[in-house]
């Protein structure tokens, strides 16, 4: 009995390995993917203070529902729905939906590291009116991302880089006007993100709950206008049961290396942007869906 439980536990780790800890980054996704024929739900929340035109000083909140459906090893599609009260009167209300598809057509793997490249692509459908230059695939516009994921993990520590092109799809794109745009439509978005797997020092069961640490640099810049910025992101994530993730993340943009008129202003024309905090909570379950 003993020999079958190792041996059930040690197929388990190898069955991690295959999505390491530390390579599950909170604000952007890595080359892997959930694995084939399985299933994560996730909800996550962001909240950050604004003023506005009155000077009146307030928190607003985005709160998303999403699910990763593997539907081979290579290939993954995400749903993403959004509610938000950061375009209205303080009143939450649905904001987007979008789909994610990524697929995974490199990986080197080897024992105790590995090299993954994937290319994603994401439409979402969005009820907000343009009004900031900060362009994401977030829900803050109706836009399409095409983009690639380079992640490299190596023991305990994952690097990866992100670039995607942000195409803005609103109908004042394509009115007919010579003058000065207000807002920008196109937009180069990427991030450097890196996560070390603290706690266990060594596996002795899967019921052992991972401590990994993360820090991300995520930035845009605009292809039609001057305006750029660059956030860096701390950010703490607990694994239980080697199947919920949970993720605490603060992000806070790099003010030396901004320029651009975001939602985050707390006073606007100051340049000093509010940070946001993240809290996510992830749940996968394998085997959901027949061969």
């Amino acid at each position: 009995m003993r020999v079958k439980k190792r041996i059930a536990f040690f197929c388990l780790i190898l069955a991690i390995g295959q999505l390491p800890a530390q390579e599950l980054y909170v604000y952007s996704d890595p080359a892997s993917n959930v694995p084939a024929r399985s299933l994560s739900v996730k909800y996550a929340g962001k909240a950050l203070r604004t003023t506005d035109a009155f000077l009146h000083s307030h928190t607003m909140s985005r709160h998303m529902l999403e699910s990763s459906i593997g539907i081979r090893k290579q290939w993954m599609v995400r749903p993403v729905l959004t509610i938000s009260d950061m375009y209205t009167d303080r009143k939450q209300k649905f904001e987007s939906f979008g789909i994610y598809s990524k697929f995974r057509f490199l990986s080197l793997d080897e024992v105790h590291k590995h090299f993954r490249a994937a290319a994603f692509i994401k439409a979402v459908y969005s009820t907000n009116d343009l009004k900031y230059d900060e362009l994401t695939g977030e829900g803050d516009q109706s836009a399409a991302q095409v983009g690639l994921i380079l992640t490299q993990l190596v023991g305990k520590l994952a690097v990866s880089t992100t670039l995607a092109l942000n195409e803005v799809l609103d109908e004042e794109r394509w009115l007919k006007y010579s003058g000065p745009r207000n807002f920008g439509y196109s937009s180069l978005n990427y991030s450097i993100s890196a996560g070390y797997l603290l706690f266990p020092r060594s596996y002795t069961s899967y019921q052992q709950t991972n401590v990994n640490l993360y820090v991300e640099l995520i930035g845009s810049r605009a292809l039609d206008r001057k305006a750029y910025f660059v956030d860096l992101a701390p950010a703490l994530q607990l694994i239980v049961s080697s199947n919920t993730k949970i993720n605490v993340g603060y992000r806070f943009q790099l003010d030396r290396f901004s320029k651009a008129y975001r939602m985050s202003y707390l006073k606007q024309g100051s340049g000093v942007v509010s940070p946001s905090i993240l809290f996510s909570v992830e749940r996968t379950f394998l085997n959901t869906f027949r061969k």
